[in-house]
């Protein structure tokens, strides 16, 4: 995968004195936020940490900036990892199972817009990732995704070029491993959805048991309450049985519901009184649904769009 372009093709004159410091940090904004959401699985810790970034880089001497594109990048690189070597204990203590938090990338003018969208940020790999210690998930993303070379990682993150070859072998498997077969185009996402949508709300469970694979697997924050059944939950019957149950609850509350484009795919997003209530994705491999994600936590929902009237 080719890096990913910032919002200039060549990096301005070194001058980062008073206003020249802002416009700088302005010009890397998105592909810092696009590093920082992705190592973090969050917007809003990923706007903190570039907050944190910027105070850093106001705060940076001349002779510490060769490169302020290099700058930022190491300075959000480190924080990231920093944060989640942090958030470890907060997300085992958690309620309910963790899950990133949803970003809406097929909405115009977000502020929290990254630079491209591909399947770095969909929720099965975001989710994946958290199976990585935070130094071996930097280390994969600004290789494979942002296409750095060993040489460039390892001086951001302060390693040994053999090192980042280890640590990305090691996070390279992992992904490997558990990454769908064929993954589907947007037309077959979306059409599963609805068919998914569909049956699910008529309660027609031959339908919707054929839309599952046998190896299906729902994955639900709870809300950051303790969930009504053990998550996550294994297998078409059940996974059934659990959306179906979730489902007329949600309808119970008589939702506004959008598809939308959620983490690079197409998602249900549930309104209740014009605010978010759940979002709702999927992972479809071969014309079947390996995996389920429900996001409830409104603390998560914050960032999406409105309802539409």
């Amino acid at each position: 995968m080719s890096k990913e372009p910032d919002d200039t093709t060549a990096e301005a004159p070194h001058t980062i004195d008073g206003s020249n410091r802002v416009a700088e940090f302005e010009r890397h904004r998105r592909l810092l936020f696009s590093i920082a959401y992705r190592m973090l699985g969050s917007v809003a810790d990923a706007e903190d940490i570039l907050q944190d970034a910027f105070i850093r880089w106001q705060r940076a001497s001349k002779t510490e900036v060769k490169s302020p594109k290099a700058f930022l990048i190491t300075v959000v690189s480190r924080l990231c990892i920093s944060h989640l070597q942090s958030a470890r204990a907060r997300r085992e203590e958690y309620v309910g199972e963790w899950l990133p938090e949803p970003l809406a990338t097929g909405v115009e003018n977000q502020p929290s817009r990254i630079v491209q969208v591909d399947e770095s940020v969909s929720m099965a790999l975001l989710l994946l990732l958290e199976r990585l210690t935070p130094v071996e998930r930097a280390v994969y993303l600004l290789q494979d995704i942002f296409d750095y070379t060993h040489a460039e990682i390892a001086k951001t993150l302060d390693l040994t070029e053999a090192n980042c070859r280890q640590l990305l072998h090691r996070a390279r498997e992992h992904v490997r491993l558990a990454r769908p077969r064929f993954k589907a185009s947007e037309k077959e996402h979306r059409e599963v959805l609805e068919r998914f949508q569909e049956a699910a709300a008529s309660g027609n469970m031959d339908n919707l048991l054929a839309l599952l694979s046998l190896d299906v697997v729902l994955h639900s924050d709870g809300g950051g309450k303790a969930p009504a059944f053990p998550l996550p939950i294994y297998g078409p019957d059940k996974v059934a049985n659990a959306v179906v149950k979730g489902l007329r609850i949600l309808l119970s509350m008589k939702p506004v519901q959008r598809i939308l484009q959620v983490n690079g795919e197409p998602g249900i997003v549930s309104y209740v009184k014009g605010r978010p209530q759940s979002v709702f994705t999927l992972q479809v491999n071969d014309g079947r649904i390996d995996a389920i994600f429900i996001v409830t936590n409104p603390k998560k929902l914050s960032h999406l769009p409105p309802a539409v009237s």
